[in-house]
Order: C-alpha cells, then sequence, then structure tokens
C-alpha cells in the first residue's frame, strides 16, 4: 500500500506511517530470516534499500511489500527516509528486537529526517537505513523519540 499526499503536518505522517508499519507486518514476517541481531538485520535490510527522494511537493510513505516489489519508481526497495523507517520497524517487530522512531532536525516544527533506533546489547543505537553503518546517523539539533507498539 501507498499513501501518498501532500504534506499537512507531522502528526499525520506519524499517523500514516503507523498504517503502513501494521501493513508491512505480515512481509516482514517472510522477508526477515528469524533469529537476526539488530546489526544483521539492518545489513540485510541495507542491500534491498535505495535511496530515492520523494516527489516534488508529496510524501510518499510505502508499505514494506510496495517498497520491495511494486513501488513509485519501479526499482524494488526505492524509497526514503520514512518509507525505510517503516520497514526497519515491521522487520524489528516480528523479530521481538525493541524499536522506536526518532525525529531528527534542525529545529522542533520542522524535522528532516526520520529513522529507527533499536535496543541492541542495552542501548539504544541507529538503525538508519540512509547512514553507510550500522550504529550511525548524522547529528542534528532536535530529536525525538517516539515509541511504537505494532499490533500483531
Amino acid at each position: 500500500m501507498v499513501l501518498k499526499e501532500r504534506y499537512t503536518n507531522l502528526a499525520r505522517t506519524l499517523e500514516a506511517m503507523q498504517i503502513q508499519i501494521q501493513d508491512s507486518l505480515e512481509y516482514a514476517r517472510y522477508f526477515t530470516p528469524r533469529d537476526e541481531t539488530p546489526r544483521s538485520l539492518f545489513h540485510l535490510l541495507k542491500q534491498h534499500t535505495v535511496y530515492r527522494h520523494d516527489p516534488p511537493g508529496v510524501e510518499l510513505l510505502q508499505s514494506m511489500p510496495t517498497l520491495m516489489e511494486d513501488n513509485y519508481w519501479g526499482v524494488p526497495g526505492a524509497g526514503d527516509c520514512d518509507c525505510f523507517t517503516i520497514a526497519a520497524v515491521a522487520c524489528c517487530a516480528v523479530e521481538k528486537i525493541p524499536v522506536r522512531i526518532v525525529l531528527v532536525g534542525n529545529g522542533t516544527h520542522s524535522p528532516t529526517h526520520v529513522y529507527a533506533e533499536v535496543l541492541d546489547q542495552g542501548r539504544w543505537v541507529a538503525f538508519d537505513l540512509v547512514a553507510p553503518f550500522y550504529g550511525e546517523t548524522k547529528k542534528y539539533r532536535y530529536l525525538s523519540t517516539i515509541k511504537v507498539k505494532p499490533k500483531f
């Protein structure tokens, strides 16, 4: 499923992301091998994702099956940070890896990036599929974490 709309506000985007995460859980069950560590799951997803900007003026939120098989660009795994976060949260949820969403930017009213964070060996670690390596992300002045609890 794809939600394609003009950006209205952050609350609506987060609500739409939660819908896409829920719609991604079944696909994530089949995509994700069992007993993955956060690091190995990151590398698996990293191999299957390709960064593409949203179309101008549109906030494109893709469920994991759409991202991987039938996305806007016609390239398997093509999406941006919010699409990658949806896939990461869904895969972590099926692996029972504690996960949350992180919004970052230069101000509280205008986040410019979103990514997942996972609890790995007792500490929260960036699971940012836009970054080249596990545990890394850019530094921003503003950071807010959002708890997610996908329902099976």
